[in-house]
């Protein structure tokens, strides 16, 4: 049930960051990825959010967790999930885990990109 719960927010969190991006690069009118960067700052906002939220003393059922936080936002942005991992690496005082996070993830992720990026074209012989 779990993986159904988070199935269907991850096609709905799919499906809206496909609108959302789409609507905002279109209203744009620039070549900069201003939708991805709507989508990403969202998705961080409603995930500290919601965060918060669920942790306080509110009860929330832990199929509403899944289907929110690890389904819709996570088919929505992973970015979200990687700025509130690394918020609560700040938040325990681990600085260096935080550091590490931010630079790892961005330093290579580009770099993995890249390589799968000129992978595919030399096996396409471009």
């Amino acid at each position: 049930m779990r993986f159904l719960v988070i199935a269907v927010g991850g096609g709905l969190g799919a499906v809206l960051r496909f609108s959302l991006a789409g609507a905002v690069q279109r209203l744009s009118d620039t070549a900069f990825p201003i939708g991805t960067l709507v989508v990403n700052v969202t998705g961080c906002l409603v995930i500290g959010f919601l965060g918060a939220l669920f942790s306080g003393p509110a009860l929330v059922r832990d199929e509403w967790r899944l289907f929110l936080l690890v389904g819709v936002l996570g088919g929505f942005t992973t970015f979200s999930s990687f700025g509130f991992e690394t918020l609560s690496l700040i938040d325990a005082g681990d600085w260096v885990r935080a550091g590490a996070n931010v630079l790892l993830s961005n330093g290579i992720g580009l770099v993995a990109v890249w390589f799968g990026y000129r992978l595919a074209g030399a096996l396409q012989g471009v």
